[in-house]
């Protein structure tokens, strides 16, 4: 297996770092992942879930979102739509050097941005959501408490994961003209929902709001034990692995 380091512009121009890792031979197909909310490309759990995909033959693009990780741009100055559209950005990237994505996965709210992604990238046939919630809204909850003073100041600053973060107005704004329910009805594409019901951070509740508002053909797996950011290693690989089944049909 092969572990490059890639990089590809964004729709405003700025340059996104990335990883692709091969598998030996010629890719059944390629994969691309989104990392969770403030997360980045390297988080332990993308690693292996990456590494576990190209074990079974499927190339994987992680990278980092706009203003996280080691891509350019400031973090304030994005938004939900912003992570879309660095899937698509992401996606040009793989089909102009390699080949069109046919996988989409996407942790926590890199779950939700997958499903709209994939509406506008044709070359999908499938989307697997980790964690997800079924709202991008839900991701308020995080910052509950400064959201009034987003609205009176226009941002405000804020810890997550031990990180500071500053969040403007026009994030709650985006996140708040998304509609989920209405997506995943036009979607018409696969669609493997993975959820734990231990998840204190999106509750299992989420996974359910998912499957009913998609089409089949659509699947349902529990990552019964596992916390949100499938901290043990032995949960990410088994998500890997069980992705890497799923999707065996559909590339």
């Amino acid at each position: 297996m092969a572990n490059e380091k890639v990089n590809f512009l964004n729709e405003n121009g700025q340059v996104l770092a990335a990883r692709l890792e091969l598998p030996e031979g010629d890719p059944k197909g390629f994969a691309l992942f989104a990392h969770c909310f403030t997360c980045n490309k390297n988080l332990t759990a993308a690693r292996n879930i990456g590494r576990a995909l190209t074990k079974a033959g499927i190339a994987v693009l992680r990278f980092d979102f706009t203003g996280l990780g080691e891509s350019e741009g400031a973090f304030e100055d994005t938004n939900f739509s912003s992570n879309v559209e660095d899937l698509v950005s992401a996606s040009n990237f793989l089909a102009e050097n390699y080949q069109s994505p046919k996988i989409l996965v996407g942790h926590s709210l890199g779950g939700a941005a997958v499903i709209f992604a994939a509406a506008r990238i044709e070359s999908v046939r499938a989307v697997v959501t980790i964690g997800a919630p079924s709202d991008p809204k839900h991701v308020q909850h995080l910052f509950k408490s400064d959201i009034q003073e987003i609205e009176e100041k226009g941002e405000a600053r804020l810890s997550i994961g031990g990180t500071e973060f500053k969040i403007q107005k026009q994030f709650l704004d985006d996140i708040n003209q998304k509609n989920m329910a209405r997506t995943l009805e036009n979607l018409r594409k696969a669609l493997l929902v993975m959820h734990s019901p231990q998840d204190t951070t999106v509750g299992i509740e989420n996974a359910g709001e998912i499957y009913q508002a998609a089409w089949h053909p659509k699947s349902f797996i529990s990552l019964d034990g596992a916390d949100h950011l499938l901290s043990e290693k032995k949960d990410s690989l088994y998500v890997g692995k069980l992705i890497a089944a799923w999707s065996e049909r559909y590339i």
